[in-house]
């Protein structure tokens, strides 16, 4: 990695320590955000290994418990159009020391709820809206201020968080969930988020210019960010956007295929596989190591879909990436959950399940310039009303008719329709060219 001129003659000693060694600090942040959102990821997913310990102690009905985990899911995405706003007015590090304290105090206080009002308030209200911070528009963010050249690979890499957090907590939550209890569980998760509290506060900076530096692949220094004049005026920036985003038809094909994301991986397989398994009498510990196992793919596959986002038109990875995943959502019904039948479909399955995000990034870019990152906030928005959707509304089939199987035929379809609606996009780029934020 290649360093990048001064903004001026003295850098930070944080950055003239990354210096020394070759690399631009712009790195050092994508490493804080990344555990930042893999952490925020790991709250997020964590619900899916207490379904059935919160059932068997509290004797709630899976459908209620599933409908507060979607309120998390909606939460988590609205709050991303104005995480956006926040980001520029406080800043990266206040705002994601404030999210990761959020979510600490919803998990605090879930260890002595006793009603699903609280399971609501703590899970569905306080740790959604504190998850909603260190969502994708975090990145996104990160990666727009810091980056000109490899911005895609940049992006894939923070969407990747997502599945470390999968790969690395989810198999250990599980086991202690199932060995000392599910509060014994998020009391790692607790750890994880002290932990990236502290890396935050010590080595988050907010831009290049703050350690003395270009963007990464910059030759001139980016325009002055707009600032925010007030709190309102923060509030009131993503509805400005968004009235105006909404007159085309490249945001609400975006919109619609981002909901069929949410629904497809987040709200369907990330919340009810744990359950779904053990429906075929597999055991939690097994069935969170197959959630770990395409959380390693996509690993892979998001990394790689973020390089070839810098390569490759944007439309046509999306219609692979949706058309790959509906095949292997409509595969997995006609399988007995056997091994090897396991085992193709979290290869196919696991390798897209987040490459959709840097080709989605970058279409967001090139059709709505200076007001991308707010705009993908509100893409990512319908990313998880999908995801709240399908979290409900595979609980309630499993309820109704005793079987998850309905919803992943659902899955599949709607998939394959993503796939071809993407081509409705047209070619083009922006009339204002993406500022750097």
């Amino acid at each position: 990695m290649t360093t990048e001129p001064l903004v001026s003659g003295d850098a930070s000693a944080p950055a003239q320590f990354s210096l020394k060694r070759g690399i631009h600090y712009g790195w050092v942040v994508v490493a804080v955000t990344f555990l930042t959102m893999m952490v925020g990821a790991s709250a997020v997913g964590a619900p899916g290994v207490l379904i059935g310990p919160l059932q068997k102690e509290f004797g709630w009905n899976i459908a209620d418990i599933s409908a507060a985990f979607a309120i998390r899911f909606l939460l988590f995405g609205a709050v991303g159009p104005f995480a956006a706003a926040f980001l520029t007015r406080f800043g990266v590090k206040r705002v994601s020391v404030f999210a990761l304290g959020l979510i600490a105090a919803g998990v605090v206080g879930s260890f002595t709820m006793t009603s699903l009002i609280e399971l609501f308030l703590l899970w569905g209200v306080i740790v959604g809206v504190g998850t909603g911070f260190t969502a994708m528009v975090l990145g996104a963010t990160v990666a727009t201020r810091w980056f000109v050249a490899k911005r895609g690979l940049v992006i894939g890499l923070l969407s990747a968080s997502v599945a470390t957090g999968q790969v690395l907590f989810l198999p250990a939550f599980a086991a202690l969930s199932e060995t000392w209890g599910w509060r014994i569980a998020l009391s790692l998760l607790l750890a994880m988020l002290g932990f990236s509290a502290m890396v935050v506060l010590f080595l988050m900076r907010e831009r290049p210019a703050d350690v003395g530096l270009l963007p990464f692949g910059a030759s001139d220094a980016p325009r002055p960010e707009p600032q925010q004049v007030s709190l309102l005026n923060t509030l009131l920036a993503p509805i400005r956007v968004l009235v105006v985003a909404i007159r085309s038809a490249a945001f609400w094909i975006l919109f619609g295929t981002f909901f069929i994301c949410g629904a497809t991986t987040t709200g369907l397989v990330q919340t009810h596989l744990v359950a779904i398994c053990g429906d075929f009498g597999i055991a939690p510990v097994m069935a969170a190591g197959m959630l770990a196992a395409i959380g390693a793919f996509n690993f892979i596959g998001t990394i790689a879909s973020g390089w070839l986002s810098d390569r490759f038109d944007s439309r046509w990875l999306l219609f692979w990436y949706y058309g790959l995943r509906g095949l292997s959502l409509l595969y997995l019904p006609y399988t007995d959950f056997g091994f090897y039948e396991l085992s193709i479909f979290t290869l196919f399955y696991g390798l897209d399940w987040l490459a959709t995000v840097p080709p989605t990034v970058k279409l967001t870019s090139e059709k709505f310039g200076a007001d991308a990152t707010i705009v993908f906030g509100w893409v990512f928005l319908g990313h998880q009303i999908g995801a709240a959707v399908a979290a409900w509304g595979a609980g309630l089939t499993r309820s109704v008719y005793a079987t998850y199987l309905p919803a992943f035929y659902i899955a599949g379809v709607i998939c394959l329709a993503a796939a071809i609606a993407v081509f409705a996009i047209r070619k083009t780029t922006a009339i204002n060219q993406p500022r750097m934020v």
